[in-house]
């Protein structure tokens, strides 16, 4: 019998080595779940397997009811076959290109002819409207980080992964982008997973939360359920969060 189709994301991850992984969680569309965890936790991971970066020993992931991944049948949709929507902390620009034409390397599936237009609508839409024919060195970092956004975005993800995409910016800016994010998501039909390391930016972001501690996940539950009640001292410690 065929697997009856779910709406959103559906991830489960297991392996010992090189990197440990412990893991079954899913998000809905229109839904972000931030991971949170300390440096070496596998957030980083995560996303990689999630994009078809990495191969986890034990893996499967479904994005609305498309099986993206399955070890156990011997299925693995390379990068290029999963629609995803990948913002980096370093940006990941490419430095000889325009910021249009950076935007433009993601609508491969419009046709050639309607690709100008929309790059710079999808650059309108991040607060770059104008800025089309200037290069990634003219940009500041939260200028490179609105067109790596508007590039990821372009993709109509079904699924949009965010790996630390606002630490490398200075804090004023690294508020504002946070802000035309959270506006933006209520446009998206996609789950979002955000991974970071700051918590403020979790709760301002995030529906769900995910703590993750040496690729285990110690607790996932909607952010203020988490905060409320840190499921162990472990949880309490990441979370930073004080008695009382």
């Amino acid at each position: 019998m065929a697997e009856p189709m779910r709406a959103g994301l559906q991830v489960t991850l297991e392996q010992r080595t090189p990197i440990p992984l412990s893991m079954t969680w899913s998000c809905a569309p229109g839904r972000t779940v931030a991971i949170i965890g300390p440096s070496g936790a596998g957030k980083t991971t995560v996303l990689r397997c999630i994009a078809g970066l990495t191969r986890a020993t034990t893996a499967r992931i479904v994005c609305n009811g498309d099986v993206w991944g399955d070890t156990a049948q011997g299925v693995w949709r390379a990068p290029h076959e999963r629609r995803t929507g990948l913002v980096f902390q370093s940006y990941a620009l490419f430095p000889h290109l325009s910021a249009r034409a950076n935007v433009e390397v993601a609508l491969s599936h419009h046709p050639a002819e309607t690709r100008y237009a929309r790059a710079d609508e999808w650059l309108a839409r991040v607060g770059l409207g104008g800025a089309g024919d200037r290069r990634p060195s003219a940009l500041s970092g939260g200028e490179q980080q609105r067109v790596a956004l508007a590039r990821a975005l372009a993709r109509d993800p079904e699924v949009l992964l965010l790996d630390e995409p606002f630490a490398a910016i200075d804090r004023p800016t690294r508020r504002r982008l946070q802000a035309d994010l959270a506006a933006l998501r209520g446009e998206l039909a996609a789950p979002i997973v955000l991974v970071t390391h700051d918590l403020d930016e979790a709760v301002a972001l995030a529906d769900d939360l995910l703590v993750l501690d040496r690729g285990n996940l110690l607790q996932a539950g909607p952010v203020a359920s988490v905060l409320r009640a840190p499921a162990s001292p472990t949880v309490r410690a990441i979370l930073d969060l004080t008695d009382g």
